[in-house]
């Protein structure tokens, strides 16, 4: 987006002159700021009724606490199809890649905000938090053994497999973050285009698809989090 170009963030001089102090982007960390508290109150009001009560009987409507339950359990549902037991465990890690990330991509769609997804920084980090997850969790399932499978399946050739396992484990983290990057750096510039040229209407189309492809790249990030997962705690890798 163009310097000089109006955002949300611009408004709040003060907190863009800290941010700055600290090193932060205030292009970035004010938008993302806003994402958390957005994320914090949704799950404020969609968990309320279920901190009340152990057990929760259905209103028979779909009011906001069912759909934020039918969205958690589906996001469960599916982390758990992937990882079986071991779901429970990480689902708050799970979980919070699909809202944030989600939410982060999809921002870019409202006028006068920047997905913060649209910085490298920022997916560089996630993908290195999913890098560090299922790392740890392959370090769990296998105690020193998990070093095998970086060593291939015969003893002869870890002197080949064990760089070329190395290698390909590190550009993990830089695959799911440039995937990301790129994907919604190139929707956002091509939405903001064309809501430049011509504000009404015309962009109409284009944000349609800026919320299939927020969707889509949430999906695929978290996919290949679940695999990469599976692969690590997997016993005949």
């Amino acid at each position: 987006m163009a310097a000089n170009a109006f955002t949300w963030g611009s408004l709040m001089t003060p907190v863009s002159e800290q941010m700055s102090h600290y090193g932060v982007d205030p292009h970035v960390g004010i938008d993302v700021l806003f994402t958390f508290g957005l994320l914090v109150v949704l799950a404020y009001f969609g968990g309320r009724k279920f901190r009340k009560s152990e057990m929760v009987e259905p209103s028979g409507k779909l009011d906001f606490a069912t759909f934020f339950e039918i969205t958690v359990g589906g996001l469960y549902n599916f982390t758990k199809n992937s990882l079986g037991d071991k779901a429970k465990s990480v689902f708050f890690l799970t979980g919070s890649f699909a809202f944030f990330i989600l939410f982060n991509n999809a921002l870019g769609i409202i006028p006068g905000f920047n997905p913060p997804t649209d910085q490298f920084n920022v997916t560089i980090v996630l993908g290195l938090i999913a890098f560090i997850a299922y790392n740890v969790l392959g370090i769990q399932a296998h105690g020193f053994s998990y070093i095998k499978q970086f060593l291939g399946p015969a003893w002869y050739l870890a002197w080949l497999m064990l760089p070329i396992e190395l290698i390909s484990h590190c550009v993990r983290p830089l695959s799911l973050a440039l995937r990301l990057f790129g994907n919604i750096t190139g929707d956002h510039k091509v939405g903001a285009v064309f809501f430049g040229l011509v504000p009404l209407i015309v962009p109409l189309p284009f944000m349609g698809l800026g919320i299939f492809v927020a969707g889509m790249q949430t999906f695929v990030f978290l996919l290949l989090t679940l695999v990469y997962m599976q692969m690590a705690m997997s016993h005949d890798h």
